[in-house]
């Protein structure tokens, strides 16, 4: 189901909340270890909770201390509380804290604080109050921040200045080598990189990131998330109450254009898979990058060697690049965490040396070169030369060709932490160094042109600035491929890439990210590219191709994004669309006239990635759809009674599938062939949502299928884009305590509104934390001690689970016990016992205290994990380019790609795959 706003959602009006309770950001359920942004606003959540608004919505009442979960609908409008905490409760706040719920004309209410919920949206709040500090940095702090995302982000574009007038003059604008056609190419170069990266990108497209996150797929997931442009049908309304979903300020009211744009977008699929298409088109080329601009990098630096060492030849040079690209990636496999600090210096010391350098040459050979910063030298140079489309595909591709994939790399920083940096450092050290050579050439028409960078730096400093240069030109390349890492990731977890490999390459920082299959991928073209093309020219070209690409794709992409997320209108839409498409189109065309020198390698590399991308994504819808048209219907299941019809046998089995709702068909393929299941089932969906990062304590939902004595259950995890799924290491007792979280609040919103028990138990479901204080669960959790044989209570555990065990064969304890020894942590886990506390039983609901009692009865029997191995084929009536497409190239993907249950860090001692074949 997609995902959709129900009518009428408007944002409630005068939420006031009462003096007090400034330090109520506390007595949100926030896991330990769990980075919320809401932790370090600190005292001034009381002042700033006044001006909040949220989304207005009808809310459930709990009792108090039961505050942690939040009602959510999977079929149904989604309703979401998120109710007061009681210090009874554990949660270390007075009653002073607790919030009463505005009234629906939004006056207060006058029922006693202690069983009112109030209705706001934390994540709305929490985003505009973060948006306020990053404004109210001081400016220390900001220039900190901005020092540091140089090494970062700007790597790439700082190189730039090695190969600009390069790649300009060496074609037939050799000749135009005088001081009026040299000033008209710095004044194109200068007022191009004024344009398109500081106006553009730098105040325009990075005030559009996604939570912090930037490229097009950041922007595709914004115009996901406030219209149903996506083609994947697990989305549930329940994910439009995460608290990163909207946009702060987004509003549902629409005019009668934008509303008939928006239903003519979504009714019409072709034109969804025409933006789908875009988007993959677009993350290809910046994935073709992480080939592109280490080869063009390294190569441009070390091509400075021939200028003061004429006994190396052009061979050698390439030999040496070679092998620095080897070294280059070889070293993703460790990380860069021990080095990333000398990233922001290198990448600094190196604008500042550009600086240097171009004021020397301006005042040393020209410094009438200060007058090409009009525009009137622009329209000189056109008129003279009539070189337009070479010129506009130079001065694309050298001048700024890096912002594209710069924006793309972007990664939890403040748009105006990056308006620092690049206006205050970027910005003017790349202009005077343009400048500087400039200068430099209009006074030196005879030098080498394919030196020129390293002609114009003073004999005494050539050596210090070769270095410096190689340095920046790897710490370039180095970004690059990370960000080629992080687009990969984005892809894989939207269903538009084959799974791989995702390594964390720091314990410190989430977002250093290392994947061996597309490392080594990436470093065979490199190479094949280096050796290949051996030119900086033809790579340049190639650069440029890709460059436009990108530009053009982001501008539509931000076009759509001012209309449906912005809600800015049309004609703001329009002027954007026009100035800027405009002069990306006459970049792009003129890209296109260098396909035969090299622009073609990015179009080959994107046809090659995109086909992979879509042939993936189309077998994967497939897929979900095939389980969605084939669930298990619930009259058959609850027409089995308590028993379904089968031997229930100890323990718990976890069900993995796709589907957020409903039962899949797995289910009654197993029962089938093998009739017989475990006493608890849970069904487990792991789902990807649009949004970069789900908060710990928004990322479970938990429900119940079918009637209390079934002891069925449903369990969705909730994943953003950019975290990384099975990163649990506790995942069967986290779920053993939510559950039984779970059972609490059912049953006390039962016993408060009796009408709630005769409600469809299918796809009610609770965003439910896990509690800090277990005693509320009713349940006592023994860890195991470093050494169990000094624990009596976890001796007579272990003699009880031997007892149990006793039916089990000599093999499979044999494997039990090799796989014990292999995974340490995993032998840990599985001796940690639950107990009923009976402190807490007495007064417990003798339906509540049995349901728990089954369930710590089954964890001790044992967890299983059940997944479907499914073989996607192709029906016989299909035509011959869908049967390539699925009983071929998604099959070949499918068969080399990472497993399922290896992404997930399923314990293969205790997995269960069910072979099911799929026509679709």
């Amino acid at each position: 189901m997609e995902a959709h706003r129900p009518p009428g959602k408007e944002r409630a009006k005068n939420l006031a909340s009462p003096p007090g309770c400034a330090d109520a950001v506390a007595g949100h359920a926030r896991p330990p270890g769990c980075a919320d942004a809401a932790g370090a606003l600190g005292t001034h959540w009381g002042a700033r909770m006044r001006e909040a608004r949220g989304r207005g919505r009808r809310t459930r009442a709990w009792p108090p201390g039961w505050g942690r979960g939040r009602w959510a609908s999977g079929v149904g409008h989604p309703r979401s509380v998120l109710p007061p905490s009681s210090a009874a409760a554990g949660d270390g706040l007075s009653a002073q804290h607790r919030m009463a719920s505005g009234s629906s004309n939004g006056e207060p209410s006058t029922a006693p604080q202690a069983n009112r919920w109030y209705d706001l949206r934390l994540g709305s709040s929490c985003r505009d109050l973060l948006g306020r500090q990053a404004s109210s940095l001081h400016w220390t702090s900001l220039l900190v921040l901005a020092y540091q995302s140089c090494g970062v982000v700007y790597g790439d574009l700082s190189t730039s200045p090695l190969y600009v007038y390069k790649g300009t003059f060496s074609g037939s604008l050799h000749r135009f080598l005088d001081e009026e056609t040299v000033f008209g190419v710095f004044s194109v170069v200068f007022w191009t990189v004024t344009l398109i990266p500081l106006l553009k990108y730098v105040f325009i497209v990075l005030s559009a990131d996604d939570n912090g996150e930037g490229g097009t797929f950041a922007l595709y997931s914004l115009l996901v998330r406030h219209a149903k442009f996506s083609l994947m049908p697990n989305q549930q309304a329940a994910d439009e109450e995460l608290s990163a979903y909207y946009r702060p300020g987004y509003s549902t009211e629409e005019t009668p254009i934008l509303k008939a744009l928006r239903n003519f977008l979504e009714k019409h699929r072709k034109s969804r898979t025409f933006l789908l298409l875009m988007v993959l088109f677009g993350a290809s080329l910046v994935i073709g990058d992480g080939v592109l601009t280490p080869a063009m990098s390294v190569l441009s630096s070390f091509s400075g060697l021939q200028v003061h060492s004429s006994a190396l030849t052009h061979g050698e040079v390439v030999l040496l690049s070679c092998i620095v690209l080897v070294c280059l990636f070889t070293l993703q496999h460790w990380g860069t965490r021990r080095v990333a600090f000398l990233f922001a210096p290198v990448v600094v010391l190196w604008l500042l040396l550009l600086a240097a350098l171009g004021i020397y040459n301006i005042a040393v050979w020209n410094p009438r070169v200060l007058r090409a910063l009009s525009p009137y030298y622009v329209v000189r140079f056109f008129q003279r030369t009539g070189r337009t489309a070479d010129l506009a595909l130079d001065l694309a591709r050298r001048s700024c060709c890096s912002w594209p994939f710069t924006a793309a790399s972007i990664n939890a920083c403040f748009a105006q932490i990056q308006q620092v940096a690049f206006v205050g450092l970027i910005y003017p050290c790349l202009v005077l160094q343009y400048m500087g050579q400039a200068a430099f050439l209009s006074k030196s028409p005879d030098c080498n042109i394919h030196f020129i960078f390293f002609e114009s730096i003073p004999r005494p400093v050539f050596w210090p600035v070769l270095v410096i240069a190689t340095l920046a030109a790897i710490v370039g390349s180095q970004a690059v491929i990370s960000a080629t890492f992080s687009i990969v990731r984005q892809c894989t977890a939207l269903g538009c890439f084959p799974r791989v490999k995702i390594v964390h390459t720091s314990n410190r920082i989430h977002g250093q990210i290392y994947s061996p299959e597309i490392n080594w991928i990436l470093m065979l073209v490199c190479l094949g590219v280096t050796v290949g093309f051996r030119d900086t020219d033809l790579i340049g070209n190639a650069y440029g191709m890709a460059c436009a690409g990108v530009m053009v794709v982001t501008t539509l992409l931000m076009a759509l994004v001012m209309i449906f997320v912005w809600q800015q209108g049309f004609i703001l839409a329009a002027m954007f669309l026009l100035a800027f498409g405009s002069v990306e189109c006459v970049y792009l065309s003129a890209a296109l006239m260098k396909v035969p020198q090299g622009g073609w390698l990015p179009l080959a590399l994107s046809l090659v990635v995109v086909a992979v991308m879509y042939v993936w994504h189309y077998g994967t819808r497939r897929r979900h759809l095939f389980d969605v048209q084939n669930k298990v219907s619930l009259k058959w299941l609850h027409a089995l009674g308590p028993s379904l019809g089968i031997v229930r046998v100890p323990g718990i089995g976890l069900i993995y599938s796709e589907l957020a709702t409903g039962v899949p068909a797995i289910f009654s393929h197993f029962v089938t062939n093998l009739p017989a299941f475990h006493q608890v089932l849970v069904f487990v969906c792991v789902k990807a949502v649009p949004i970069p990062h789900v908060r710990c304590y928004e990322r479970h939902l938990i429900g119940r299928i079918g009637p209390r004595e079934f002891r069925m259950y449903r369990c969705v995890i909730r994943h953003g884009y950019k975290d990384v799924p099975g990163d649990d290491n506790d995942f069967e007792n986290d779920l053993v305590v939510r559950i039984a979280e779970f059972v609490h609040m059912e049953a006390a919103a039962n016993a408060d509104d009796p009408r709630n028990s005769d409600a469809s138990v299918e796809g009610r479901m609770a965003v439910v934390n896990r509690p800090f204080d277990l005693s509320r669960t009713g349940l006592l959790m023994q860890a195991p001690l470093p050494n169990p044989e000094d624990n009596i209570v976890v001796r007579a555990a272990t003699a009880a689970a031997t007892t149990a065990d006793s039916s089990k064969t000599e093999t499979i304890q044999s494997l039990q016990t090799m796989y014990e020894a292999e995974s340490p942590g995993f032998a840990i886990r599985r001796r940690i016992r639950f107990e009923i506390d009976d402190s807490t039983s007495e007064s417990m609901d003798p339906a509540v205290k049995e349901e728990l009692s089954a369930l710590v009865e089954a964890k001790h029997a044992g967890v299983a994990y059940i997944m479907g191995h499914s073989y996607i084929k192709a029906r016989k009536s299909s035509s011959i380019i869908k049967k390539l497409a699925i009983d071929v190239a998604y099959t070949f993907l499918r068969k080399n790609c990472r497993g399922p249950a290896v992404a997930l860090n399923i314990p293969h001692i205790s997995l269960i795959e069910v072979g099911m074949i799929y026509y679709v």
